[in-house]
């Protein structure tokens, strides 16, 4: 695979330039990892500002890496591309050299890998004493699952995100409908301590090594649950309080033409405006009767049977009653309550042509108008990344040439 010797701007388009600043701006950050956690992670830091390099093996004939497709993480908008050997001495020189000039590393192998490649925690200090250095794992360095492969599921179900939620027609766990651990668990997880980090070392000079554990951000995400049963020994589950399925103001119903409504009136005042919607004025004060939870939800499903899932919306999302429709993935994409927040972007692919994409959607983020241009996943920044981090020419040259850089 060629190097292409490119100026970084030619990643974004006029109406994204590369001076287009975030609160990461001048940030640099290595990222070895290509799916995952870690690249949810890297992606949130990019769109911060941070300057994302991303760190590939030299492509070979028996390349079993996994490369995402072309629209996943956002088609690495704003990022580059090295590709380095790692299992080579001078793969491994090139990665340092990389390492000593950036702020930030984050690493996805499993535990143990990365010490074994000579590029761990210990290895980077060495050559940037004040790096923070963010490994990435199912669940962390240490403890009993430490050597566990596993992948967003598994996570759910050992931090009892599964366990808690409804069960499908057979009794057992549903699929999420997203990956959850992934995406919040692990990856703004990993995000968020490194912002930390980097705060902490703008006042002390000092790095950090951060061992984020996927199925420890799970946990956080039931500490309301968990911490309730190791306070009063509860065991909240399915059905167990107001948020679980317990209340008829919790919950899904079914329209008149097969769309759903999300009802979640869990303040009073706000139960009250959905019972009188709905013809329902009888159990305004019944809230949280258990005794007639059964017949509250008869009656909240058939009044809203008997219209239309946006007939319902347009009467009551407007009405202080806490109601939403539930839509699909097409639907969401298309709502000009994100549209209208500029939460959606076109972008444009050297191979793929144009189509549209999230963008920089978070608080904080700098906003992206017009046409993004994508990275041409076939070109890489190693020559120009090298360079700029001190090796000579003739090293470089030297590098290319035994393939342990491309």
């Amino acid at each position: 695979m060629p190097s292409a010797t490119r100026d970084h701007a030619a990643t974004t388009s006029a109406a994204e330039p590369a001076t287009r600043r975030g609160p990461l701006h001048g940030v640099r950050v290595l990222d070895l990892s290509s799916v995952g956690p870690a690249a949810r992670c890297t992606r949130l830091l990019a769109d911060y500002g941070a300057d994302v390099v991303k760190v590939g093996p030299v492509p070979s004939a028996t390349d079993v890496r996994i490369e995402p497709p072309f629209f996943a993480y956002s088609g690495h908008r704003g990022m580059r591309r090295v590709c380095v050997e790692l299992k080579v001495e001078e793969g491994r020189q090139a990665f340092l050299a990389l390492a000593a000039r950036s702020d930030v590393v984050v690493e996805s192998f499993r535990p143990g890998v990365v010490e074994r490649l000579g590029i761990g925690y210990e290895a980077v200090r060495a050559v940037h004493p004040a790096v923070v250095y963010c490994s990435t794992s199912g669940y962390g360095q240490t403890g009993a699952r430490a050597g566990w492969a596993g992948h967003d599921l598994d996570y759910l179900g050992v931090g009892g995100y599964l366990g808690s939620s409804g069960p499908r027609a057979d009794g057992g766990p549903p699929l999420p409908g997203a990956t959850v651990a992934d995406a919040a668990a692990g990856g703004m997880h990993a995000a968020l301590a490194i912002a930390a980090s980097l705060a902490g070392r703008n006042a002390t000079g000092e790095g950090a090594y951060l061992d984020v554990s996927v199925a420890d951000g799970v946990l956080w995400l039931m500490s309301l649950a968990v911490d309730e049963h190791l306070a009063t020994g509860a065991e909240p589950g399915p059905g167990h309080d107001i948020l679980s399925g317990r209340y008829a103001c919790y919950d899904t119903y079914r329209a008149a033409d097969g769309g759903w409504l999300a009802v979640a009136a869990i303040e009073p005042k706000f139960f009250a405006n959905l019972c009188r919607a709905l013809g329902c004025e009888q159990w305004v004060g019944r809230q949280l009767d258990d005794d007639a939870q059964e017949a509250i939800r008869a009656d909240f499903a058939a009044a809203i049977a008997t219209g239309d899932r946006d007939h319902w919306v347009a009467l009551l999302a407007g009405a202080d009653t806490c109601v939403a429709p539930v839509q699909s993935v097409a639907e969401a994409a298309a709502d000009d309550g994100f549209t209208g927040r500029g939460a959606v972007v076109e972008a444009r692919h050297p191979t793929r042509g144009t189509f549209r994409q999230v963008g920089p959607v978070l608080a904080g983020m700098a906003p992206t108008t017009g046409t993004v241009e994508l990275p041409d996943p076939n070109a890489t920044d190693t020559e120009e990344l090298l360079l700029e981090a001190g090796v000579e020419s003739r090293v470089l040259a030297g590098w290319l040439e035994r393939g342990a850089v491309a």
